[in-house]
């Protein structure tokens, strides 16, 4: 057994070579559990692989394959360009009628926005069906990308009837939808919403910092006012390592 101090990373790391538990998993787990205790803080930002293997005097197929662990356990997280930082604590959300800008906020997760698309466009078929509108109807297309403290996290494109929204890129980059949409006088009262899973596209994976065909969260969500005439409709996806839905059961009181 022997103990490492790494440069560059504060906490003692122990690797036991006589211990039948993997030097991957030795070193995964004893991160983890620095994580856990705050002596690596969120956004704290690793040293490359093949330098952590050097430091540690252990393979760098050793310390990728800690480092995907953790990354699949949200506790770290990879970002193109600028390497693997510590996470920011996992948005769990619950499954109820709120906007995802006003409970990062809530939680302290510091939302912020790119717009990708905000124009008026046609509507495909798949939309005018949700939104109950003719195929080819002009409807407000709002598509952007969602970070938390600076990590990204979601893509959410959104359809609205044309009258019901007229907002500028500086204000979906200030607020969220259903809060601007609350300004307008506009009460969103109930949604019929389905959730899954599916592979990222390219340029979901591109704008994600995730790989090709990575699975992702999906969210469906149709959204009416108290008349029940349809508002918008939802499609959005999430990184699965960094976010999650929460649902409470009841039973229905025969179990």
């Amino acid at each position: 057994m022997y103990c490492v101090a790494v440069a560059k990373l504060p906490l003692v790391i122990t690797l036991d070579r006589t211990n039948p538990m993997p030097l991957y998993y030795q070193v995964s787990n004893q991160i983890e559990q620095a994580i856990e205790h705050e002596k690596l803080p969120p956004g704290y930002r690793f040293m490359n692989e093949i330098m952590l293997a050097g430091e540690l005097g252990v393979s760098r197929p050793t310390i990728r394959r800690a480092v995907e662990e953790l990354v699949q356990k949200g506790l770290l997280i990879r970002k193109r360009g600028v390497g693997t930082e510590v996470a920011h604590r996992k948005v769990r959300r619950e499954v109820t009628l709120t906007s995802l800008f006003d409970d990062l906020k809530r939680n302290g997760q510091n939302p912020s926005t790119v717009v990708l698309t905000n124009a008026v466009d046609p509507a495909p078929t798949d939309v005018a069906e949700e939104l109950e509108v003719t195929v080819g109807t002009p409807l407000r297309h709002l598509k952007r990308l969602r970070l938390a403290c600076e990590a990204p996290l979601a893509i959410l494109e959104n359809w609205l009837p044309e009258e019901r929204l007229n907002a500028t890129d500086t204000e979906l980059e200030r607020q969220g939808l259903y809060e601007i949409l609350r300004s307008n006088g506009i009460q969103v009262h109930v949604a019929r919403q389905r959730i899954g899973a599916r592979r990222a596209t390219r340029e979901e994976g591109s704008l994600l910092a995730q790989r090709t065909n990575e699975p992702l969260l999906s969210m469906q969500r149709t959204a009416y006012d108290d008349q029940h005439i349809v508002i918008e409709y939802g499609t959005h996806v999430y990184v699965p390592a960094s976010y999650s839905f929460e649902v409470t059961l009841t039973t229905g009181g025969n179990e």
